[in-house]
């Protein structure tokens, strides 16, 4: 539960010119007390962009790298240790950042890109003490979460909580997949879950250019000319859908982090920018037909994976805490 009033600063942007977006940046910042209020000299900053897919770059699936640079630099500016981390779906973070135009910023700024390995880590909910999650991102003094926002064929939307998936090993989001496919709710309560474990500090999200329809690949790009930022992820959410006009119980992860108790109401959320009713999308495409979370997965790939995962909840549990 929040033990004090969370803030989400919402502001209108429209451009990814690196000067013109540094400038936005800040003042989303600002009244949450810049970059320094989250990142001191010699902290390790994980850089958590959406890596989807190296596949249709110019769609939008994937997070600017213009954001990431802005970000990363500005990182660096407070001593920090900015590094790149995610879990593809398919291929390595590296690869599918490279394809979408991030190896420019790599090399400039020297950015190390990692692909996630698991542990086990003791969760708040016992119902999923059998979560793993990234080391890199337990481990991490700071996480900044840089999501997309998109319309999600599964999840109806995909914004800073579903990001934070990205933070559970490739083949752990299979079993996941499988385990809790048949029910959206408990899906939504994992991901709730694994967003309550990784706590990152700070959420940035894009929304100066969404990914509408059928996504989180397979809609179209569309101009909202939004950025949001907030040190606490489901706030954020919960305002950014009111913006979308997309009820609350529409969305298994807002859903569930109502239910569980972390995501703030509406009116007692402070906005030192822009409320969300200035920012009020009206036509915003939703997918055209919502399909189950362990769709098309083939019964030999659900066997193999049942095997990995008893082979993994036979091994002792180990617990990681972040400041």
């Amino acid at each position: 539960m929040q033990t004090q009033t969370p803030s989400v600063s919402l502001i209108r942007a429209t451009s990814y010119e690196l000067d013109i977006l540094r400038e936005s940046i800040q003042t989303l910042l600002e009244p949450l007390g810049g970059i320094g209020a989250f990142v001191k000299s010699g902290d390790r900053v994980l850089l958590k962009p959406n890596l989807l897919t190296g596949a249709r770059p110019s769609k939008e699936c994937t997070t600017r790298p213009e954001l990431v640079y802005v970000v990363a630099q500005m990182v660096m500016e407070a001593g920090g240790q900015p590094f790149l981390g995610d879990s593809p779906a398919f291929g390595s973070a590296k690869g599918v950042a490279i394809a979408n135009g991030y190896l420019p910023i790599i090399e400039e700024l020297n950015l190390p890109i990692i692909d996630f390995q698991g542990k086990r880590y003791q969760t708040i909910s016992a119902d999923f003490n059998h979560l793993l999650l990234s080391k890199e991102a337990i481990e991490a003094d700071v996480v900044i979460n840089l999501p997309k926002v998109k319309s999600h064929v599964q999840l109806v939307l995909t914004l800073g909580v579903k990001n934070l998936f990205g933070c559970v090993p490739g083949k752990m989001k299979a079993w996941w997949h499988m385990e809790a496919g048949k029910d959206a709710n408990r899906f939504g309560e994992m991901l709730v879950e694994t967003a309550r474990a990784i706590n990152p500090d700070l959420t940035i999200l894009d929304g100066i250019v969404g990914h509408e329809g059928n996504g989180p690949s397979g809609g179209e790009p569309r101009s909202l000319g939004i950025l949001g930022a907030s040190a606490d992820v489901f706030a954020l959410d919960r305002a950014m859908v009111e913006i979308l006009n997309v009820s609350p119980a529409q969305v298994p992860t807002i859903a569930a982090s109502m239910h569980l108790g972390v995501c703030p109401e509406l009116d007692a959320i402070d906005y030192p920018h822009l409320h969300p009713d200035l920012l009020q999308i009206d036509d915003w495409r939703l997918p055209d037909k919502l399909v189950p979370i362990d769709f098309g997965m083939p019964r030999v790939i659900k066997s193999t994976f049942k095997h990995l995962y008893i082979r993994f909840i036979k091994e002792p549990m180990s617990a990681y805490g972040r400041r």
